[in-house]
């Protein structure tokens, strides 16, 4: 007998246009039965009290293993699934001693506030339950709370729920303030801590290496408790990301039920025929999901990538159905006010709403139940947030189903050709680099203007080159007891941590007088330069203006029937060899460079990516300092795989965008994140040499992962390219959305040889 989900997923399938055949692979994973312990013998009676009285009897061996850790004063990562109540791990300790010891205090940490507040709501009902635990007064402290919001908590709360956001520009910043916080302070909590990857997490490390650096000030040593999906070596991880030994929880004792997994690849749309093919959107295939799973009373949850494609994908769906169910269907997503968003939650938790189209709002934070289908329209760029997304399904203990539909890109047509890749392996491994120099300066600015910092601090930052420039800069100085900032400089204002610090173009709305968003300075010519159509929340403006002088960008409303894809130069230079192997006639290696980048004009195309014109820029040159990993070939072995030198030059660009696409399935990064070069003859090598680098000052730890992991990537970047029925190439293996050269040349073909002699060649 088929499974709840294979009964779904039939009739899905049972609404497919004859011919197509969008399916590649199903997956059945089994169900996993509960295993209980009992509470410990420390656990504050209240505590169980009011745990018991939200429904939760008997907790589940992960949740204690993990707090048994914590209460003994061991930083621990607890890494198990979606809804497999790690919030349990760290309230039980955290409260338990809140209510044992009156005057401690306790730090939650979250990525994002929606998650913060969702947190923050359990843990109220928690102490509302029980007059023992009044005392805890849990507060939010996020975005600009008004001045007498600050006061009452630096007064009155003792545990507070930030962000690490506020953590570095107010708390630490004013820590006198709070210096009674900070001297009985406890515990750390740092939720779904997998988010905190490349610039954003190097940052978050140095942040909290400051935090606990104040707390000694202050007498107090507080235990982490971290909370993240599964990973890869999740213990290694939080390690790096709080700067002290963390134990690792990764034995799931929660209960689920049985999954299907389906993987969808929608079909290449024919009237493209003789131009570039394309498929049909993802999200638009996603809403004929949702709306064929609701005719069946499926609960359904369909992720999609932005806050317009929500609002379309809801549309979509309740188009294809009759009236009494089109309103059951809605949107969710960021920009809705607060009670919108819970009266859509209770709804969908209830069942009065059936399907819901959302971005990845609802990915953390909101506990809905009794879903029955989760609808994924494009890999969500992480295993972290596929299982995220997907594990919101099936939440009774029934069956459930969980489809995954391809975009238009290497990534995800390497994923639905290869589901291995995904079924079989952890969440990928967070890459972390504290030590960049762009950001550990900055952070070392902060740290000395908070504290002085003394000479073994920044030894064992190993950061005394990086103190040593900054002195020559005059931003600080060494004296008798320590570094002392310079008089005059405000480092932490000048500190974007989820950007890396460096500058920040405003992007602003002519017609409202609105700030839309920033910018990086080194993307704003590529992204919005004058002419560039620029998406926010959804919504299209056309850039009027770019003043890189005055870090502004001027926009109007506006949607146009094109879109705007920037051309520019590239040139990278290689400044020093970190690591280099020699495997005849490959060379591989992992180097510091120069990439100066140039806009020179963009291109207008139509949705149907046909060009309507091209025009001209005059852009100043943009210079990053960061590192990549590259390549070398000889020119023989290509000829001799039949790469003559008419031909090389698409082959290397081909590789080189496939190998950007696929590049997020060892490392977590966003392919926006990185870039590349290629050439048939670099000044540096003298050889045929492919580069792919960090987009950000410094390096992120996304072009190192690759060197590490080359052969697995590089194997899945030509398996990709043989996978695409394409002829001779188009989005889904070597096109790139954002190829400074309008994709030209490109050689799908020549790209898979090139692949192949440099696989041959290193193993």
């Amino acid at each position: 007998m088929p499974s709840y989900g294979q009964g779904l997923l039939d009739h899905i399938a049972s609404g497919v246009s004859a011919g197509e055949s969008p399916i590649t692979h199903v997956a059945e994973l089994p169900a996993r039965r509960a295993r209980h312990t009992p509470w410990p013998d420390w656990a504050h009676p209240a505590v169980v009290h009011a745990l018991d009285d939200r429904g939760i009897a008997r907790p589940w061996t992960h949740q204690i293993e993990a707090a048994e850790h914590a209460h003994h004063g061991r930083h621990v990562v607890v890494a198990t699934g979606t809804a497999s109540g790690k919030s349990l791990a760290y309230q039980l300790p955290v409260l338990t001693t809140l209510a044992n010891e009156p005057r401690a205090s306790a730090l939650y940490l979250s990525p994002t506030k929606a998650l913060g507040a969702d947190q923050l709501r359990a843990v109220t009902a928690l102490v509302d339950s029980d007059p023992a635990l009044a005392g805890i007064s849990p507060c939010a402290f996020d975005g600009a709370p008004p001045t007498e919001t600050r006061q009452w908590a630096r007064e009155n709360s003792r545990w507070l729920f930030t962000n690490p956001d506020m953590l570095h520009v107010s708390l630490l910043r004013s820590h006198a303030r709070w210096a009674h916080f900070f001297r009985h302070l406890r515990y750390v909590v740092l939720d779904e801590c997998h988010y905190y990857r490349g610039v954003f997490g190097s940052n978050v490390a140095l942040v909290l290496r400051r935090l606990r650096r104040l707390a000694a000030r202050y007498g107090a040593d507080p235990v982490f408790v971290l909370a993240s999906a599964t990973a890869a070596d999740p213990g290694k991880a939080a390690t790096q990301l709080v700067g002290a030994p963390c134990e690792q929880v990764i034995d799931d004792g929660s209960p689920h039920g049985p999954r299907t997994v389906a993987f969808w690849e929608p079909p290449l749309l024919p009237e493209t025929v003789g131009q570039t093919p394309v498929r049909r959107p993802a999200s638009t295939e996603a809403a004929r999901i949702m709306a064929r799973l609701l005719e069946e009373g499926a609960r359904t949850l369909t992720f999609v990538r932005s806050r317009r494609a929500a609002e379309l994908a809801a549309l979509t769906a309740k188009d294809m159905l009759p009236a009494d169910l089109a309103q059951r269907v809605a949107s969710y997503r960021a920009g809705y006010l607060a009670e919108d968003r819970r009266a859509l939650e209770s709804a969908l938790s209830a069942g009065d709403l059936l399907g819901v189209a959302t971005t990845n709002a609802l990915e953390l934070g909101v506990d809905i139940a009794g879903l029955d289908a989760v609808v994924v329209a494009g890999f969500p760029g992480t295993v972290a947030s596929f299982w995220q997304q997907g594990g919101r399904s099936g939440r009774r203990g029934e069956g459930s189903l969980v489809v995954l539909v391809a975009r238009d890109d290497p990534l995800d047509t390497y994923l639905v050709h290869h589901p291995a890749a995904l079924l079989e392996r952890p969440v990928e491994a967070t890459v972390t680099d504290p030590g960049n120099p762009y950001v550990l300066g900055p952070q070392l600015l902060c740290a000395a203007r908070e504290m002085p910092l003394r000479d073994d601090e920044v030894d064992a930052l190993g950061a005394h080159d990086v103190l040593t420039r900054l002195a020559r800069e005059g931003a600080i100085r060494r004296r008798p007891h320590g570094w002392f900032v310079t008089a005059g400089i405000d480092p932490h204002a000048a500190v974007d941590i989820r950007g890396g610090g460096g500058g920040q173009v405003a992007i602003v709305d002519t017609t409202s007088g609105q700030l839309l968003g920033t910018v990086d300075v080194g993307r704003a010519p590529a992204t919005v330069h004058s002419g560039a159509v620029h998406i926010h929340q959804g919504e299209s403006y056309v850039v009027d203006e770019l003043d890189l002088d005055d870090g502004v960008a001027l926009v109007h409303p506006e949607t146009p029937d094109w879109t705007t894809a920037a051309r520019q130069t590239t040139e990278i230079a290689i400044r020093s060899t970190l690591e280099h192997k020699q495997f005849g006639d490959v060379s591989v290696a992992f180097v510091e460079v120069e990439v100066t980048r140039q806009v020179v004009g963009y291109l207008r195309r139509l949705h149907t990516g046909e060009v309507i014109d091209s025009v001209e820029l005059d852009m100043p040159e943009h210079s990053l300092e960061t590192r990549a990993v590259m390549y070398t070939l000889d020119p023989d072995v290509l000829e001799d795989a039949g790469i003559d030198a008419t031909r090389l030059p698409g082959a290397l660009h081909a590789a080189e965008h496939a190998a950007i696409g696929l590049l997020p399935l060892v490392a977590t990064c966003d392919r926006g994140d990185i870039g590349g070069v290629s050439t048939a003859l670099h000044g540096d090598t003298g050889l045929p040499t492919v580069f792919v680098y960090d987009g950000h000052p410094g390096g992120a730890g996304f072009a190192e992962r690759g060197h590490r992991e080359l052969v697995r990537w590089l194997n899945s970047t030509r398996d990709a390219i043989r996978a695409c029925s394409c002829t001779a190439g188009c989005p889904s293996c070597v096109y790139s959305p954002k190829c400074g050269n309008g994709n030209d040349p490109l050689d799908k073909d020549g790209a898979a040889r090139v692949l192949d002699v440099v696989l041959a060649a290193i193993g």
